[in-house]
């Protein structure tokens, strides 16, 4: 088996005798293959080959290593018809598989993930209407002439082919008719070519009126498209119209016949994007996300792959597609910790796509209110360029930021909701405006327990209280879905009617909002009470219509959302985030925070957000009452490198985890004695991670720290080398943690 982690992949082969092939299989590099006479290869060519016995859909990664036998090399069985994957692609594939300490397979299967897209796509079949007037084409197919039936006809007599669903949508009738009027030749088939009629952007429509700040970013945005590699950071108020500028960049960028990424944390949350999209660009770019079918995941994947769709917009995901054309990514809410893949290949889809731009040459947007402070830190010494918007587009003007000391304003007990924002909400409806009230706690209560003797219901599979969902009527674990009824009788005394429920969720704070306010019509919006990208997009006009008065919402409201009525925020619970160990808890309450506070008062209508909180005097509430970001950022920033950690530092968390907790203390107790020491490297633990078992599976974290200059995955790779591991137990590495659970 070759190694391809240290040899440059080549842009091609001259018809090879044997070539290396790298699997999607978590396999540590690619193997060597017979190549028949008469088959030329290049690499980057998508093959099929044997393993095992097998077929496996692999990629031409090089020359063969050599030093296999040719007696037991296997032959390359076929080139498939797919266009080849660009080095740039297969040079990032190899990248992430270093920084990550991950098999190069496993990397390459993210780049591989919709196989029937290496197929040709199969031709279109769609009809015309046969040759006669409709009573003939009736008695021809030997049909009565029905309304329906007379419908489809009609629809069809000078009209272009059409398949057999939009005819049946168009005309108003069931499928059952037009397949009547099919079988019987009133309507005849024709072939159209594979896939769907291209439809480019037309990045010649002129933008929505833009600020003269806008405009001035947009100019800077767009000298990037041509220079080849570059990262900026636009940092602008929630509010700013960050999004119509760097629409302006894409619209650079396919001028110049290039395509455009963009990643969003929330795709199924994009709809308010994709229409602003397509009144810039006047057709809706493809998409990429969990809720596409298996075949609009297969023409999508094919359209990128063969230049035919030229902007995409997708979840972390979407930094797989192949893009041969590739001229600029974007990474929107580059702050989110959405971009974070925590299973499998643990990467870092922002920071990612930084090194996907570097290798393919081409600019990178990060656009962000609330910057993270490793984009923050990279601005300041100049690795990043920065375009500033401060000042919302518009006459909309920032919100007002009000603390509520629940400790002087306390709410009734029982309730959650202090007197102070019962009022701001009363009043915001009197106003026949729109309210948001965020707490990012899904559910009714994250707790329920024993009154009697205090049993605390616990997920069987993890180290995790079951979190109450009253409207569905269980308890549920959000680790690994466990769920079973809420019991009426504890489980451990049988004490009778004794469970209660501890804490608000979202479902609690909606059923306070019923009882207080029953005529206001709302919606709780969360992770779990959205279906998907179709869902939301309704959810999103119905708040955008003034269907709703009042959201109650986790983290999934805080998105980019732009509700015009929409002038007043309640935060229910401001300290959520802030306690435990997590070195980010600080700036992630503050991103959070922010973003929440910012969907108020975004047009004419001024803004007002409550922040409930018992710790009025704490740094993240004082910044977001002042509005000192950047003075907060920067006793952040101070007080990370004074401890040397990231971003003036280097973290690797190992995560080891099996069924046996016996084996897996044993491999982490062997993994702490065997620990790199000196040149100012630190290991801590081992110890038992938060979530000591997830998913059924006993969990040990052991957490290196380094300067930023270590090779930390030098550093891994020797240290893991000198434990041996049982198949039963698992050693994750996590470069750069953002988890800490």
């Amino acid at each position: 088996m070759s190694d391809p982690g240290a040899r440059p992949v080549p842009a091609a082969t001259a018809a090879p005798e044997r070539v290396a092939v790298l699997l999607p299989l978590p396999l540590s590099g690619a193997y060597d293959y017979r190549v028949e006479p008469g088959m030329a290869l290049d690499a980057g060519d998508f093959v099929a080959v044997p393993l095992g016995g097998r077929e496996v859909i692999g990629v031409v990664w090089g020359p063969a290593a050599g030093d296999v036998a040719e007696t037991k090399l296997k032959p390359v069985l076929a080139r498939l018809d797919a266009p080849p994957m660009a080095e740039s692609m297969r040079r990032f594939v190899m990248w992430i598989a270093h920084y990550t300490m991950s098999p190069p397979g496993a990397v390459l299967r993210m780049a591989m993930n919709t196989p029937a897209a290496l197929a040709p796509l199969p031709p279109r079949i769609a009809y015309l209407r046969a040759d006669g007037p409709v009573d003939a084409l009736a008695a021809r197919a030997g049909l009565r002439l029905t309304p329906p039936r007379r419908r489809v006809l009609d629809l069809m007599e000078d009209g272009p082919s059409r398949a057999p669903g939009e005819i049946a949508r168009e005309a108003g009738v069931g499928m059952g008719v037009v397949k009547a009027l099919i079988a019987g030749g009133a309507l005849v088939p024709i072939e159209l070519p594979a896939g769907r009629a291209r439809v480019d952007p037309d990045w010649r429509r002129p933008p929505v009126a833009l600020s003269e700040a806008q405009a001035a970013a947009a100019d800077a945005l767009r000298t990037k498209i041509p220079e080849g590699f570059s990262v900026t950071l636009l940092d602008g108020v929630t509010g700013a119209g960050k999004t119509e500028v760097y629409f302006e960049a894409i619209a650079a960028a396919l001028a110049r016949g290039h395509q455009a990424l963009i990643l969003l944390p929330e795709i199924a949350l994009s709809a308010q994007w994709l229409e602003r999209f397509e009144r810039r660009f006047a057709v809706r770019p493809a998409e990429w996300h969990s809720d596409l079918t298996s075949a609009e995941r297969r023409w999508t994947w094919r359209a990128l792959a063969e230049g035919h769709a030229r902007v995409v917009v997708g979840a972390r995901s979407a930094l797989f597609l192949p893009l041969p054309q590739l001229g600029l990514i974007v990474v929107d809410e580059e702050h989110d910790g959405a971009f974070k893949q925590e299973d499998g290949v643990v990467y870092q889809a922002r920071d990612m796509a930084v090194v996907r731009a570097q290798l393919s040459h081409v600019p990178i947007i990060l656009a962000s209110a609330t910057p993270s402070l490793e984009t923050v830190v990279n601005v300041r010494v100049g690795r990043y360029d920065r375009i500033e918007l401060p000042e919302r587009h518009g006459a909309a003007g920032l919100p007002e930021v009000e603390i509520v000391d629940m400790k002087l304003h306390p709410p009734p007990r029982g309730r959650w909701l202090s007197p102070l924002l019962h009022q701001a909400i009363a009043a915001a409806l009197g106003a026949e405006e729109q309210v948001l009230l965020f707490l990012n706690r899904r559910g009714y209560a994250p707790l329920t327990l024993c009154g009697s003797c205090g049993h605390r219901m616990q997920c069987p599979n993890c180290t995790a209280w079951l979190v109450e969902h009253r409207l569905a009527g269980r308890l549920q674990c959000h680790h690994c879905g466990h769920a079973l009824p809420v019991p009426r009788d504890c489980p451990s005394c049988q004490a009778e009617g004794t469970m209660t429920a501890c804490g608000p969720g979202i479902e609690r704070v909606a059923e306070e909002v019923l009882k207080d306010f029953p005529e206001a019509r709302f919606q709780v919006l969360a992770s779990d009470t959205i279906g998907g990208p179709r869902e939301a997009a309704e959810i999103m006009r119905a708040i955008h219509d003034r269907e709703v008065d009042i959201v109650i919402g986790t983290q999934v409201a805080a998105k980019g959302h732009h509700f015009p009525w929409l002038t007043m925020v309640g935060v229910v619970d401001a300290d959520l985030g802030l306690a435990g160990g997590d070195l980010r808890a600080a700036e992630r309450t503050y991103q959070l925070l922010h973003q929440v506070a910012g969907r108020a008062g975004r047009e004419e209508r001024p803004g007002r957000v409550l922040l409930q909180t018992y710790m009025p005097n704490h740094p993240v509430i004082g910044a977001l009452a002042s509005g000192a970001r950047d003075r907060f950022l920067a006793l952040e920033a101070e007080a990370r490198q004074e401890a040397a950690m990231p971003p003036f530092g280097r973290l690797v968390a190992l995560i080891v985890s099996g069924p046996d907790g016996e084996a897996v203390d044993r491999v982490a107790r062997d993994l702490g004695r065997q620990a790199p020491r000196g040149d100012d490297i630190a290991v801590f633990g081992p110890a038992p991670a938060p979530y000591a078992v997830l998913r059924g599976r006993q969990r040990r974290r052991l957490l290196l720290k380094a300067p930023r200059k270590t090779n930390v995955q030098a550093v891994i790779g020797e240290w893991l080398a000198r434990v041996k591991t049982p198949n039963s137990v698992r050693i994750q590495v996590d470069v750069d943690p953002y988890s800490f659970l």
